[in-house]
């Protein structure tokens, strides 16, 4: 038998349940079919690739986390250097911003062997968070002032 696109591979945690019960919801609404098996590795090596390839899924989630936000970081830094201080260029900013949030949420919600999540990841965040109100702040002070009135 071939196993194919639909098949996924969680730990048995009870953090996951929730999501297998919402899985369940959304096959039986499509009227698909599901088959979940607990498996365990054939052996404990086994057991060991499957616990170290799940982790390694989420650390390249993070690499790639981490690249968007040194992205974000130079755009709004770009912008800066422009002095491209306008409120369309804000909500872009603002948008990104939120989809970086959205991000960080969904991979640590999926990082379920290690829940602390890289510290780099909380404080490459945190660092999006103050360059854009950073960059916020200059927008509003530029478009307060008297010359562009």
């Amino acid at each position: 038998m071939v196993l194919g696109a639909g098949v996924w591979v969680l730990p048995d945690l009870p953090a996951v349940l929730p999501a297998l019960s919402r899985v369940d919801e959304l096959v039986e609404r499509a009227e698909g079919e599901l088959l979940r098996i607990r498996a365990t590795g054939y052996d404990a090596p086994d057991a060991a690739t499957l616990n170290r390839m799940y982790g390694d899924a989420r650390r390249d989630e993070w690499t790639e986390f981490l690249a968007e936000c040194d992205k974000y970081l130079a755009e709004l830094d770009k912008e800066h250097a422009k002095s491209k201080y306008t409120l369309a260029e804000l909500e872009e900013e603002d948008q990104s911003l939120e989809r970086l949030r959205r991000w960080y949420r969904d991979i640590r919600g999926r990082d379920l062997l290690d829940p602390r999540g890289p510290e780099e990841a909380d404080t490459k965040l945190k660092e999006c968070m103050a360059s854009f109100d950073s960059y916020a702040d200059a927008v509003y002070r530029t478009l307060g002032s008297p010359t562009n009135q």
